[in-house]
């Protein structure tokens, strides 16, 4: 029987659409895309497929084009810990790409994505050229700095409504997912892989934060209605 194809193995060129998701392909100047534009690749991963293993060397900087992934470490006793969720047009590990490491961290998809990346070869000509991708790279790391300080509060929180809010927060943020908007495609079960919580006390919480007028639960997904309440959750 035939074996199935790895991520690596189903990569392909961006449709024309697609090209158009990469929140900072528009930086650039037109020499710099038409320079890079060819060596940019997606790939189709599946619930479950991993798109970066611990220990193993960085060789693309990656962004989400469509989909969920979650960005988790396994700890000396066995344990998972999950960092965040990474939803459509965030764009992640560029500090192992800058210092061409291994990853520190698996990448895991929730559902079927579309995954886009970077050769690190690439990414490093774009920093030694293009102005507008330093700028973008260095608020990428900036707000990247800001989330796991929160993300560590988060993880010493016991109050399960606030893990679930400030986490939602965490995935509505402008900087890191501007492919996000207002409404985040995610199901009650991937938000409760994310937040380490069970899927019927995810829904518990979330229905007390639609009650608040912070979200409305929608088909398919949320609505973030008052993004600062989420953020202010347990202060």
């Amino acid at each position: 029987m035939a074996q199935t194809p790895t991520v690596y193995q189903r990569r392909r060129a961006l449709t024309e659409q697609e090209l158009k998701l990469i929140p900072w392909f528009g930086l650039l100047k037109e020499n710099e895309r038409n320079r890079i534009e060819s060596q940019l690749v997606v790939s189709d991963p599946m619930p479950g497929d991993y798109v970066c293993r611990m220990g193993r060397q960085a060789t693309y900087w990656f962004g989400v084009v469509e989909g969920l992934l979650k960005m988790s470490t396994d700890s000396a006793s066995g344990r998972t810990i999950t960092f965040t969720g990474v939803p459509p047009g965030g764009w992640f590990g560029e500090g192992t790409a800058i210092k061409r490491e291994t990853y520190r961290y698996n990448i895991m998809a929730l559902r079927r994505s579309v995954v886009a990346g970077l050769p690190i070869e690439t990414f490093h000509w774009l920093l030694d050229n293009s102005i507008g991708f330093n700028r973008f790279v260095m608020n990428q790391l900036n707000e990247r700095l800001a989330q796991f300080i929160e993300a560590r509060e988060i993880d010493r929180s016991t109050d399960p409504d606030v893990r679930v809010a400030r986490n939602l927060a965490a995935l509505f943020n402008p900087t890191l997912f501007p492919g996000v908007g207002e409404i985040l495609r995610i199901t009650q079960q991937e938000l409760a892989y994310l937040v380490g919580l069970s899927r019927q006390r995810v829904n518990v919480a979330l229905n007390r934060l639609e009650e608040q007028g912070a979200i409305r639960i929608e088909y398919g997904g949320m609505r973030v209605l008052d993004l600062a309440a989420l953020r202010a959750s347990g202060t």
